[in-house]
């Protein structure tokens, strides 16, 4: 397949915010009044896939892939391999791949499927004609695939087609997945709040009910990481849908109602993408036991992990522990120093700022009876005299009440941007107010400095001259004017875009809020990771895969219609040790047993 290798998303151009955030505001009014699972349910009948009869099976999990070629082929490449060695054994290729969601950035349109995501996964495992075990793919939604109702991510999923050697299976965006020994894998679809919509409950209760037995075990798959949603923000009721599902088709909490399953299951572990890191939560062997993690480093930037808590409460009274992130907490707070590199990374976004700091300057210099920058350029350097540049702007500004609002704009635009689902609450408020006034103080301070260097520098000596030739022939305005528009868009641009970095830097370790914000600046591409899970008679072991460093310059030996990479090994690791879930059904024997008894 032909397609174009696409860098990392650049999450502050203007444009592409905008079209992002249209996209946003359309797909939330109107998903839940063309919601496409619905259609799904009354075209395919309920069926889950059988996977039962092997002795034991290998099976992948990746989230969060579609961005930047070079982190997407890496780990396509990866996932691709016949197997990978670590921890002194071989472990095999997942027979069936699981996609958690967000499979394309930033949007869903065909060509960014294409060239992101498709094209990346088509050129790392071809398709072979002859291969009679090709394995199977099966993708949940994140929001990013929502954004076009589901639209594409149905024609891309669930119609039979390939990606490279794998063959998609699924007919709608959910599934339950019949893995051997009695475990089950589900995929369920949240959508963008978090609902799980009747016919796929109606989907599960049904598998429940006619496949399933008392105590078979399952891996739920979500698009959303919950649980620390619920601990950073008790309004997000994100995990009440969560806990509403688990309770009513896998713990049985409520059995008066009609969809509830007639059968009680052990749910193992949680697994999302969502947020581009590795973190695993333990609940306590005493309240059920399980796993709580997040795996969303198939390729996206990264996010941090020095904001999330040691322990969490979830929505049903869950004690849990915080056992292993990747990226460390201490590596996560360094990188977040790279937000004082914004100005150089973000261009569009500085360039922007330093517009409007120019449009509020025209303003001012329109409505001001002596230009405000001729009356700044009679203030000296000293800083006992620099409380004169408030002073000449606070009289322009009592002239010129759009002046005035055009600064209220400007602070309420930044606080506009102060996040409000994570971190310190009011204090994140108070950060925002304190970021809307430094942008106010810099641009008088650069008003300033530029009219007094520029008159000092047009008066003087060496342009001395040349300035008063212009004067005469009525062009020096001009020159000014160039000199200055010239200075704001460089250092003004520069200055501008520090100043938020320097916010975020202070958000992020300080008031740990602006995660995605933050850490999406600068497009971080270290830290990848997938999960590789061994079903056998034993249990689950789950190996998680880590990439720090991923390889930055594939060379294709192939042809354009059908690319071959090469490039430097990638260099993997274990994150942390395999995790080891033994299936117990010890209890549910011995109530089978008794059961037997009463009805002897």
């Amino acid at each position: 397949m032909k397609f174009d290798r696409q860098p990392m998303v650049r999450w502050y151009n203007v444009r592409l915010l905008a079209t992002t955030g249209l996209k946003t505001i359309i797909s939330s009014l109107f998903g839940n009044f063309a919601d496409k699972r619905e259609i799904q349910a009354a075209l395919s009948a309920n069926e889950s896939f059988d996977y039962s009869d092997n002795e034991e099976i290998w099976v992948d999990y990746i989230a969060d892939i579609g961005d930047g070629f070079n982190s997407t082929y890496t780990m396509a490449h990866l996932l691709a391999q016949p197997s990978l060695k670590v921890d002194g054994k071989e472990i095999k290729r997942g027979e069936v791949l699981v996609m958690g969601g967000d499979e394309v950035y930033p949007t869903p349109e065909v060509i960014e499927y294409k060239n992101r995501m498709q094209g990346p996964y088509n050129a790392a495992f071809p398709w072979q004609e002859n291969d009679e075990d090709r394995p199977h793919l099966f993708a949940i939604p994140g929001n990013h695939d929502w954004y076009d109702g589901l639209t594409n991510f149905i024609k891309l999923f669930c119609q039979d087609r390939a990606i490279g050697n794998w063959l998609t299976k699924q007919k709608r965006s959910y599934f339950a997945i019949k893995l051997p020994h009695r475990c089950w894998l589900w995929g369920i679809d949240v959508q963008l709040h978090a609902d799980i919509d009747r016919p796929q409950r109606e989907y599960f209760t049904e598998i429940v009910n006619d496949e399933m037995e008392d105590g078979d075990t399952i891996i739920l798959c979500t698009a959303e990481p919950a649980w620390i949603f619920d601990s950073i923000d008790k309004s997000n009721d994100t995990y009440d849908n969560l806990k509403f599902f688990i309770e009513r088709h896998i713990l049985l909490k409520d059995k008066k109602r009609k969809d509830c399953p007639s059968k009680k299951l052990k749910l193992l572990a949680t697994i999302s993408g969502d947020l581009h890191h590795y973190s695993r939560y333990e609940i306590l062997e005493d309240q059920g036991g399980g796993h709580l993690i997040t795996a969303g480093g198939g390729g996206a930037f990264m996010h941090p992990t020095h904001m999330l808590k040691d322990d969490l409460i979830t929505a049903d009274e869950h004690h849990a522990e915080l056992k292993k992130t990747y990226p460390s907490r201490t590596e996560s707070r360094k990188l977040a120093f790279k937000n004082l590199l914004f100005p150089f990374i973000n261009r569009e976004m500085t360039m922007m700022l330093s517009f409007i700091y120019l449009f509020i300057i025209w303003f001012l210099q329109s409505m001001s009876d002596t230009t405000i920058t001729s009356q700044l350029a009679e203030v000296p350097y000293q800083l006992d005299n620099l409380g004169e540049i408030f002073l000449i702007v606070n009289d322009a500004l009592v002239l010129n009440p759009f002046g005035i609002i055009m600064n209220l704009i400007l602070i309420v635009g930044v606080l506009g941007f102060t996040d409000t689902s994570f971190g310190r609450g009011k204090w994140n408020w108070i950060a925002g107010v304190f970021h809307g006034i430094a942008h106010v103080i810099n641009l008088y301070v650069l008003l300033w400095l530029f009219s007094r260097v520029n008159s000092l520098m047009l008066t003087g000596e060496t342009f001395g001259e040349i300035y008063n030739q212009m004067h005469e022939w009525r062009i020096a305005s001009l020159l000014y004017t160039i000199l200055f528009v010239t200075e704001m868009l460089t250092i003004g641009a520069l200055s501008a875009g520090f100043i938020f970095g320097v916010y975020l830097l202070i958000s992020s370790l300080v008031f740990q809020s602006h995660p995605t914000e933050s850490f999406s600046s600068f497009r971080e591409t270290t830290y990848k990771n997938f999960l590789r899970f061994h079903i056998t008679a034993q249990g689950v072991t789950i190996y998680p895969i880590g990439v720090k460093r991923v390889v930055h310059h594939w060379t294709n030996k192939g042809t354009e219609e059908k690319p071959r990479f090469e490039g430097k090994p990638i260099k993997y690791e274990l994150i942390e040790q395999p995790i080891h879930i033994k299936f117990n059904r010890h209890e549910t024997l011995v109530k089978s047993t008794e059961q037997l008894k009463t009805r002897i």
